[in-house]
């Protein structure tokens, strides 16, 4: 039986799917430690990391700073779900990470960008974000919110095409399910289902790392800019490399994050 059996239509229905337990408590907390570095670094530079919101961050990272990577892209319920989902050829194009600290406001409901037009054309998916939580999420901790079956909701309303306006929240806010992943947990959606983080009240920070994947004919790539060196490219299982077309570099260059406009209309959040 297909490990991943019944992903594919969760995510055309609902817009996400998850599988509870894919990775040991201590593989998510070294995922976590990983994060922690990655956004220390990225916040001490201009341009590191991007505001999603008050105080809510997004970096975005090399594989090679992900302990790891080469587990999480080949685990076989992953490479499942985006072989149903997106095809034979699918490409990893995006790694990268959220984090909401004490103190972030709800987000306004969103989607991660415009909806393509195949999507729009032929309601085919192009494009797939796994996510795993780096804590055990509660109530307190502003937990994901996300609008089961609105991945193909389309109005000429949106904002930048990605977000709706006010009136339509109440339609949201009715169909909103919170999510409480734990550590080792992984999930799978569309990002174009809305979606929302919520106000963490706790004293603590909800890290969740962002695995983005597309079709062939997708073009997520073009906002994105991860790169790996020889010797790490060298080293990768050929099942790695055959879905990994980032450029191969003398040495990784600190990514300077690209999510400008959603960033700008988060912070009116």
């Amino acid at each position: 039986m297909n490990i991943a059996e019944g992903a594919r239509e969760a995510i055309y229905t609902d817009g996400i799917t998850a599988l509870r337990g894919a990775f040991s408590v201590a593989w998510a907390d070294a995922m976590r430690e990983d994060i922690e570095a990655a956004f220390a670094e990225a916040s001490a530079r201009e341009g590191g990391a991007v505001g999603r919101g008050p105080k809510r961050y997004y970096v975005e990272i090399h594989p090679e700073q992900l302990r790891g990577f080469v587990d999480l892209v080949t685990h076989p319920w992953v490479t499942a779900v985006c072989t149903d989902v997106l095809g034979d050829d699918y490409e990893i194009v995006e790694l990268g990470f959220d984090i909401p600290f004490a103190g972030a406001v709800n987000q306004p409901w969103h989607r991660d960008f415009p909806m393509p037009e195949v999507t729009r054309k032929e309601r085919r998916l192009n494009s797939l974000a796994f996510n795993l939580t780096g804590v055990d999420t509660t109530d307190d901790m502003g937990p994901f919110e996300i609008a089961p079956g609105t991945q193909f909701d389309d109005s000429p309303e949106f904002g930048h095409d990605m977000f709706p306006p006010k009136p339509h929240y109440e339609r949201y806010n009715s169909l909103a399910v919170r999510k409480y992943p734990q550590r080792g947990d992984i999930s799978a959606r569309s990002a174009l289902t809305i979606h929302r983080g919520t106000a963490n009240k706790s004293e603590l920070s909800r890290p969740v790392l962002v695995l983005g994947v597309d079709a062939a004919d997708a073009t997520n790539s073009d906002k994105h800019a991860m790169a790996v060196t020889k010797p790490y490219w060298d080293a990768l299982p050929q099942q790695v490399r055959d879905h990994l077309h980032c450029p191969i570099v003398d040495r990784l260059t600190p990514i300077t994050q690209k999510h400008t406009i959603e960033g700008l209309v988060m912070g009116e959040a």
